[in-house]
């Protein structure tokens, strides 16, 4: 009886310190680490939130509500793109709202997208907690580098709950962003696919544009920049915006939000939007023949056929192909891209749009040159090797980018 006891205490205390170990295995969010400190850093302060409803810990409990929970004096929130609810679709704008009985929640895609600098100034700390997307064009990098020039301007300080990049295991890719074609869609100097974390971004930025701005990254725990988010135990998914509504999408979007910017749907108006692309003048057995002589690692496509019944083509029959991730780790979302955009210009150069819809096309590609080498057939080859020698330099130029391994 005696030895049965000593083994029990023995394997209770090992079970306890196994605890710590198993808890760094798995995936917190900043704002899991934020609240297992009781929120420590914002006690005392006036603190203001961008937030949207995808914005949860690990747990599922929304962030406001852990900042509450935790008796921080929280002003009020702010919401970017598809508003706090994400009941919003793409550039659809935004009007201030609620939630609960006192919190306000004002829009920064409203009136403005920038938050205004006298609000600010009746806080001390705005919190930034949103999920990325990890393409360059999606708007909620946009959104946080705003915020951090109107907190410079009022003078308070910035801190980012991080979470992961959801596709940071895809190389980094696409060409990089021309100052001349800067936008909301394309704010930050960066890859079009990044391979950065929002917090990464934010002292990105910081080192490179406001060295003395007072910036603080809540760090995850447990993440692992080569695993897919769906890969890292304890990551919650939580469609980011109403399109981006499972992972596979997510793995899709940045080989086909190109798309945007053209006259061929890219499925919005329809249960898989990104996932599909077609139009009533596309031939998809044609188009499909013209894809698959590119072989293209990683993705294979299906003929299809939609009705949107909203966005483009509403109430009208498109014909194009599905798309479909066979194999994550040999998939090239930027080479899928300019394959598509290379078939459908070659194709049915009349009817894609692309002289239509220039500018704003330019501004999702961050540059113009990316356009004209597809409009003027350029060897895919030849597209993918000047895109990458500009990645290249920039991770040349920034080899210390990462907070994480």
């Amino acid at each position: 009886m005696k030895r049965f006891s000593i083994l029990f205490v023995f394997s209770f205390i090992f079970q306890l310190l196994a605890v710590p170990v198993a808890w760094a295995r798995d995936l917190s969010y900043g704002l899991d680490v934020l609240d297992y400190e009781g929120c420590r850093q914002l006690q005392g302060r006036r603190v203001g939130l961008v937030t949207n409803a995808a914005a949860v810990s690990a747990a599922g409990e929304p962030g406001y509500k852990v900042l509450l929970r935790n008796g921080v004096d929280l002003r009020f929130l702010m919401a970017p793109e598809h508003g706090f609810a994400l009941d919003h679709e793409a550039g659809q704008r935004v009007a201030n709202a609620g939630v609960g009985d006192s919190l306000r929640v004002y829009s920064l895609y409203g009136e403005s997208k920038k938050p205004d600098v006298s609000l600010l100034k009746t806080i001390d700390v705005l919190v930034f907690d949103l999920q990325d997307a990890g393409v360059r064009c999606y708007t909620y990098i946009s959104t946080m580098k705003l915020a951090m020039q109107s907190c410079r301007e009022a003078g308070i300080s910035f801190m980012v709950l991080d979470r992961p990049n959801p596709i940071a295991p895809f190389s980094a890719g696409g060409f990089m962003l021309d100052p001349r074609f800067e936008s909301f869609v394309g704010a930050a100097p960066l890859p079009f696919i990044h391979g950065m974390t929002v917090g990464e971004i934010a002292e990105w930025l910081r080192k490179r544009r406001y060295p003395d701005f007072p910036l603080q990254v809540v760090r995850m725990q447990g993440y692992r920049r080569d695993r897919f988010a769906d890969e890292l135990s304890g990551f919650r998914f939580r469609p980011p915006s109403p399109s981006l509504n499972d992972f596979r999408t997510l793995l899709l979007y940045p080989a086909t939000v190109m798309l945007e910017a053209t006259d061929v749907s890219e499925g919005r108006g329809t249960d898989d939007p990104f996932r599909r692309l077609g139009a009533p003048f596309i031939d998809s057995a044609m188009l499909i023949r013209e894809l698959e002589a590119f072989r293209l690692p990683g993705v294979e496509f299906r003929k299809t056929t939609f009705t949107p019944d909203r966005n483009k083509f509403s109430g009208i029959e498109c014909h194009g192909i599905r798309l479909k991730v066979t194999d994550r780790e040999l998939f090239d979302p930027f080479m899928t891209s300019t394959a598509i955009l290379l078939a459908l210009q070659k194709l049915w150069p009349g009817q894609t749009g692309l002289d239509r819809h220039a500018a704003f096309f330019d501004q999702l590609a961050g540059t113009d040159r990316y356009r004209l080498m597809i409009q003027q057939q350029y060897p895919i080859g030849e597209i993918l090797d000047v895109a990458r020698g500009q990645v290249r330099a920039f991770e040349a130029a920034y080899a210390e980018r990462f907070l994480y391994p």
